[in-house]
């Protein structure tokens, strides 16, 4: 007797959990659905509004590297080395020399 009364009871919390549980899931959604068409449901709590956040303006970026001279000579040796494999024309290398040297 003992092991029915104790399976009836787990039985009873068991459901009375999953419908309590299942009210409130109801309750909300149909006060979800109220808040959509644009009026409130009885017995609905609309939950706390999230608190407005105003976005931080973008960092300004950091001034570009002048890149010094030593790098300028490093690029300049490898376009060399390019026109002389034979890789870049004359014309590719008077360009990108232009463009290393211009910048």
């Amino acid at each position: 007797m003992p092991g029915l009364l104790r399976g009836v009871a787990r039985t009873a919390v068991v459901a009375g959990t999953a419908t309590a549980v299942s009210n409130r899931v109801s309750r909300r959604q149909q006060g979800r659905w109220a808040a959509q068409q644009g009026y409130e449901a009885p017995g609905y709590d609309a939950p706390p509004a999230q608190p407005a956040y105003r976005a931080e303006p973008p960092a300004a970026p950091a001034p570009a590297a002048v890149p010094d001279m030593t790098s300028k000579i490093e690029q300049l040796k490898q376009l060399g080395d390019l026109k002389e494999q034979g890789v870049l024309t004359q014309a590719e290398f008077e360009e990108q020399k232009r463009v290393i040297l211009g910048s």
